[in-house]
């Protein structure tokens, strides 16, 4: 059976991830390769299955003298929102070397992860996010790299309405929910 072209009309033009195959450069459209499964791209030229894996970030949230750290992003998604330290996963690095290097750049702190808190992900969503609790350790926190300005909030001044995505709120509530900020694993 042919794969279906993707990209038949404008709409399906702006929704698609990828139109191209990343070996041979041949269209991709879109194949049911098994029946449980959602179709796949796949390429029309060498049959290349491009699967649109998830992507992996991770967060730290931190409490410096019993307040949270949040950071106003400088990047979009979500410019100008708050949001705890965090970022994508490389590939082949470790999740917990990722939090701890994700920190460090946007908040210029060194942490120790204390504990795992949640994993979160959401419908239509390609990002998982994985949210770690951390103890500052070294370093003094301020905007680094994709970060407009580092500022500790008491739990309750957070500023819900501008945080940057629904998992920042769900894993801030989370923390807050479990009222321990004194970093006992």
């Amino acid at each position: 059976m042919d794969a279906k072209p993707i990209l038949e009309t404008y709409e399906e033009w702006k929704r698609a991830d990828y139109a191209f195959c990343p070996k041979c450069g041949g269209p991709l459209g879109r194949r049911s390769i098994k029946a449980s499964e959602p179709d796949r791209l796949v390429c029309q030229g060498c049959g290349f299955v491009f699967f649109l894996d998830p992507k992996v970030a991770v967060g730290t949230i931190i409490s410096l003298d019993g307040r949270i750290l949040l950071l106003k992003r400088a990047i979009e998604p979500a410019y100008g929102k708050w949001v705890f330290p965090g970022g994508f996963v490389d590939r082949g690095e470790r999740v917990e070397e990722a939090a701890i290097r994700e920190t460090r750049e946007e908040s210029n702190l060194d942490v120790r992860l204390v504990r795992l808190l949640n994993i979160y992900s959401y419908s239509n969503n390609p990002v998982i996010i994985i949210v770690y609790v951390g103890e500052a350790v070294g370093g003094d926190a301020s905007a680094g790299d994709e970060t407009l300005e580092a500022r500790t909030f008491e739990p309750d001044a957070i500023p819900w309405h501008d945080l940057a995505f629904p998992s920042t709120a769900q894993a801030l509530r989370d923390f807050l929910a479990r009222g321990d900020r004194s970093f006992r694993p």
